[in-house]
């Protein structure tokens, strides 16, 4: 197909592993949704991290963060980032927290810079279109379950490692892609985040960008790079905002959704376990792209939404968080675009 084949020569996408439209039928323009706004995850690059474990006692902890590279100022940051974790998980223990942080491989690493690496920032001025969409709201259906969680149904893929990269959109879109090819055939396939990160010309790479972005270049250059071909549906995008509830249908009914959220917090960067609750008194902007995997709803209010970081597993619960649900903590609500198979086609 031309299509295809231009996006061939342009990306260098592999033939022999690119789900043409077979998988992703073609839409018309309008029938994609883009979600309006000033919302833009937009991040930027920077050099390796050199992870490290500094006894600030003088001794070098044998264990799996050893050192790799010692500067002075990466050992005075680990120093005030080790203070910090013991200092909030004795908090903790005295009930003030439900969550506790554990030293990982940011370690040397300041909030500034973390964020400067790993997550994006809003940018007013690179607005996306709006088109004519579908708003995704609740339906008072009694019969939504208290608890979901699509790791058990198969339908999640490994936690991935973006590595020193502003890619988390492209990691965010292709776990919500993966979810619906899940679902729609009952194999679970890990497509190709290079594919849009290489691809996706409306967006910025490593520099951050929007998931609605990455699922247009899909439908645009008919398909997306894997291992393997299995066949996709018809499709469009949608979004559920400022509603936890709405979100918690969507997360029950569609499948896994890709979720922005404000990982502004230097704590989120050291999540180890437990519900995440914010405690910070800073701008509180979305600037990190995630995957919803499933949320465990309780009426005593220690509910939690069931979160896919792109940050390896050596990050919070093997890769994944439990975020406090019923207060919008982290803006999880605000910023919520999934693929869904076209209606007169079913699901």
């Amino acid at each position: 197909m031309l299509l295809a084949y231009n996006a061939y020569s342009c990306c260098n996408i592999n033939p022999a592993e690119f789900f043409n439209s077979l998988l992703f039928l073609l839409l018309e323009k309008d029938n994609v949704v883009h979600l309006g706004g000033d919302s833009d995850l937009v991040g930027h690059p920077g050099d390796l991290v050199h992870s490290f474990g500094f006894d600030p006692g003088g001794t070098w902890r044998d264990w799996k963060f050893a050192p790799v590279i010692l500067k002075i100022n990466e050992q005075a940051v680990w120093e005030e980032n080790f203070q910090m974790i013991q200092d909030h998980n004795k908090q903790a223990d005295l009930g003030k927290y439900t969550y506790r942080l554990g030293m990982n491989h940011f370690g040397d690493l300041t909030n500034e810079e973390l964020q400067k690496r790993l997550h994006c920032l809003l940018s007013a001025s690179d607005n996306v279109t709006k088109g004519n969409g579908i708003i995704f709201k609740s339906s008072d259906d009694p019969d939504i379950p208290d608890q979901v969680d699509w790791r058990i149904k198969g339908a999640v893929t490994r936690v991935k490692d973006q590595g020193d990269c502003g890619s988390c959109w492209a990691f965010s879109a292709t776990g919500a892609l993966e979810g619906m090819h899940f679902k729609k055939t009952g194999k679970l396939v890990s497509l190709s985040e290079q594919n849009l990160i290489d691809c996706c010309e409306e967006n910025y790479g490593c520099e951050g960008g929007f998931m609605e972005r990455a699922f247009e270049t899909v439908r645009k250059q008919g398909g997306i790079n894997s291992e393997k071909s299995y066949p996709y549906d018809r499709w469009l995008n949608c979004f559920a905002l400022w509603d936890e509830k709405a979100l918690q249908e969507a997360v029950a009914k569609i499948g896994p959704v890709s979720v922005g959220i404000d990982a502004g917090n230097s704590k989120f960067g050291f999540y180890k376990s437990g519900i995440y609750t914010e405690d910070y008194e800073g701008e509180r902007i979305i600037n990190h792209a995630v995957v919803m995997v499933g949320y465990n709803h309780s009426s005593n209010g220690n509910g939690y939404w069931i979160v896919k970081n792109s940050w390896s597993t050596l990050w919070g619960e093997k890769g994944y968080m439990r975020l406090a649900k019923g207060s919008n903590e982290c803006h999880i609500a605000d910023y919520a675009v999934f693929p869904l198979p076209d209606p007169r086609k079913g699901m």
